[in-house]
């Protein structure tokens, strides 16, 4: 087994393994277990260099459950915070919709607010302090041009510079309402007024239920307040703030959108596609400064005729692989992203990763062989339907189990837990960790060499 070259701090460690144990997609350390995704990361990520020059992109990553689609959000919302963008995601739900009443819209805009992150400010509720290093940065610039700190002039200027920046979201949809309660939040700042602070954090995050009680707790008239209707614009108007006071751009993420297929409702499935169509619409037409939408489903979600995206007549022609497309093929450009399963190989590569990281959390030296897992990846692959139905959490869940068996239990053996099956073991010279293992038309070389750096873009 090889042996990991970098040590991982025992707090991601320990949250990475019990995460991928339990099936669920980690939210810190998921680099360090990246596999075979990295031409669905550049893709991705060279959507990011048109959001930062100004532009849009909405792309729906389309996988069965396990595939991956959860796992490679994180990654690329990681990646990221990396580059100086502000991100921000949420899972859909029977309470969070893109589009619905009582509650089910704005819903979504709060989870998506909760889970703001900044690269200072990676896991959530990144806004105040977003807010909050944007005026101490204005502060920073008028004194630094000579102005004394709590003087009239620099007063005067600073508060100047708030308003030329707010003036400039006027524009947009909401953005009156949106720029008067950042100066109000920039007026409590100053005064050291927490309590009007707090009311303004709550208006952004869509808190309000009527325009009277946000009026009572702000101190100002305003012409409405964030709800189902119209949390989108307020999104799209987050996006251009963020570039304004000196972020990348802004990453949403909203995965679990087999939920909207689930709708029992025609006519609130419809509005919901409808409002993916608008969405759409607003990032590919330069409608959406700075905006990049990444949606997760599954192929049901996107393919069914009868309730999902492709029976929404305008979706399925934007959303539709051409009709050059063959089975095969891969395109990464298109709206469309579809997760491949991954090949034999990958999946070694990352029963192996696991196997160096566990022994690295638990302290210990698993009594598992390179050609144990070859074992282990060849009775997976035997069941039937293996070829295109197993997917990684399921792989990584069933090794877990016998790596923590192996480990609860020190005169247990491998084969006692898995069993056996026929492999061969081969050494090159330059590479004593080559397996071969039987494979249609030869026998393919797998190497398992692997280190963090590996995965590094």
């Amino acid at each position: 087994m090889a042996e990991m070259t970098q040590r991982i701090p025992k707090r991601i460690l320990a949250s990475l393994l019990s995460s991928i144990s339990a099936g669920v997609v980690p939210r810190m350390g998921a680099p360090y277990i990246a596999i075979g995704r990295s031409e669905e990361i550049e893709a991705l990520l060279s959507d990011l260099e048109a959001v930062s020059d100004g532009g849009g992109s909405m792309r729906f990553i389309i996988g069965k459950y396990g595939s991956g689609k959860s796992f490679l959000i994180q990654l690329v919302r990681g990646f990221s915070l990396e580059r100086g963008f502000i991100t921000a995601d949420a899972d859909l739900s029977p309470e969070r919709r893109i589009c619905g009443a009582k509650g089910t819209g704005i819903a979504t805009y709060r989870e998506l607010i909760r889970n703001l992150a900044a690269k200072s400010s990676p896991d959530g509720g990144a806004l105040p302090q977003i807010i909050a290093k944007w005026l101490s940065e204005l502060q920073s610039e008028v004194a630094a041009e000579g102005h004394e700190v709590g003087s009239e002039a620099f007063v005067r200027e600073l508060t100047a510079r708030i308003y030329t920046a707010t003036r400039e979201l006027e524009s947009q949809i909401g953005g009156f309402d949106f720029a008067t309660v950042l100066t109000q939040y920039y007026k409590a700042y100053m005064d050291g007024n927490e309590e009007k602070k707090s009311a303004c954090m709550r208006w952004l995050r869509g808190e309000f239920s009527t325009k009277t009680e946000a009026k009572n707790a702000i101190g100002v008239s305003l012409g409405g307040i964030i709800d189902d209707d119209n949390w989108y614009e307020y999104i799209k108007l987050l996006a251009v703030f963020f570039r304004k006071i000196g972020y990348r751009g802004f990453v949403v993420f909203i995965d679990e959108c087999v939920n909207l297929y689930k709708i029992a409702n025609r006519i609130s499935r419809e509005n919901n596609y409808e409002k993916l169509l608008s969405m759409f619409n607003d990032t590919l037409q330069g409608k959406a400064e700075g905006l990049a939408l990444i949606f997760g489903g599954t192929p049901q979600f996107l393919e069914d005729t009868r309730r999902g995206l492709f029976s929404y007549e305008a979706l399925r022609s934007r959303l539709s692989d051409g009709q050059f497309v063959r089975a095969g093929f891969k395109n990464l450009i298109g709206p469309v992203i579809r997760l491949r399963r991954l090949s034999d190989d990958e999946l070694y590569a990352l029963i192996s990763r696991i196997t160096s990281l566990h022994a690295q959390n638990y302290s210990w030296q698993p009594r598992v062989t390179n050609e144990d897992m070859a074992v282990f990846l060849k009775i997976c692959l035997e069941r039937a339907g293996a070829d295109t139905m197993i997917t990684p959490r399921e792989i990584i869940r069933d090794y877990m189990t016998v790596l923590n068996i192996l480990l609860q239990n020190p005169d247990t053996t491998f084969t006692e837990v898995v069993g056996s099956g026929v492999i061969k073991l081969a050494h090159g010279e330059d590479d004593e960790n080559t397996l071969i293992v039987d494979g249609e038309g030869g026998k393919p070389q797998i190497k398992t060499d692997f280190s963090v750096e590996d995965i590094e873009l």
